[in-house]
Order: C-alpha cells, then sequence, then structure tokens
C-alpha cells in the first residue's frame, strides 16, 4: 500500500453545508448548537456564515441551494455531533421538540444492538441528516437497526 503524502495527523476542520434560506439556517444552528458567528456575509448573492464555539471554527453555512438534502445523491450522509453526556444529548432534544424538527426515531437510541454510545438523530431545516450522540447512556433503549449501525441506515 503506497504511503499517504504531506501530514501524517489529520483531523476534521470543518464542514460546509449548502442552504436554502440563510436566516432560516442560522437561527435553527445558533439554538440547537449554540455556536457562535465567527464571520458573515451579508450581500445577497453571496450569503454565507462560519460558525464555531470557543474561536474555532466547526461548521460554514453558504445559501447556495434551490432545493433540500436529498438522501439519494452521493456526498454527505449526516453530520454528527458529540456531547459529553446523555444529560446533553436529552436537552438538545427538548430544543429540538420545540422547534418542531423532524425525528427519524423517537427519542435517544443506541449506535447498535448492545452499544452504550447514542444518541437523537434528526434533521435541519432543509433535512440534512443530522446527530448528537453521547458515548455512553444510550444503552436504554432497543437499537432500531438491530446490529447494523443506527447511524447508518435512517
Amino acid at each position: 500500500m503506497a504511503q499517504p503524502t504531506g501530514t501524517t495527523t489529520l483531523q476534521t476542520g470543518h464542514v460546509g453545508l449548502n442552504v436554502t434560506d440563510m436566516e432560516r439556517s442560522l437561527q435553527f444552528y445558533l439554538r440547537v448548537f449554540g455556536f457562535q458567528i465567527q464571520a458573515e456575509g451579508k450581500e445577497e448573492a453571496q450569503r454565507w456564515a462560519f460558525l464555531g464555539k470557543d474561536g474555532r471554527l466547526i461548521l460554514t453555512l453558504w445559501q447556495q441551494s434551490d432545493s433540500g438534502f436529498n438522501a439519494s445523491s452521493a456526498g454527505l450522509h449526516h453530520l454528527s455531533f458529540q456531547v459529553e453526556s446523555i444529560d446533553q444529548v436529552n436537552a438538545a432534544e427538548r430544543v429540538l421538540r420545540e422547534l418542531g424538527a423532524d425525528f427519524h426515531y423517537e427519542g435517544v437510541v443506541p449506535h447498535g444492538e448492545g452499544a452504550a454510545s447514542g444518541g437523537i438523530f434528526f434533521a435541519d431545516p432543509d433535512g440534512t441528516r443530522l446527530e448528537i450522540y453521547a458515548p455512553t447512556g444510550a444503552d436504554t433503549a432497543p437499537a432500531p437497526s438491530g446490529a447494523a449501525p443506527t447511524c447508518g441506515f435512517f
């Protein structure tokens, strides 16, 4: 196998999402995830926002789509965010319910049969599939997909 070139240590820098309505998406991501706007372009032809926490860029939004997320197209499957505890997952679920978000499963579910990790699976205003999970505390419910990864089939 060929050796990779360049740096040997990689981590995700940030994720960019196309959105149909910048204001609606901004309000959603700021409220659900507690992001802060780090930079923003407000020109009608080029709306964008850089969102992060503690000075770290996490998510970029680009208003350049005219239709919502399509799960049958190649590309992003889902975007997952890890939190420290199942209590934080439950708190996020309460906010999402207040916002009327669409959930793929009812409540917190494990990542697979017998797994302690798990969380909630839902969609943003454009239908992009999202997950908020904790490494432990989700083993009180059955796994929706049995032994298959829950996050792979929603």
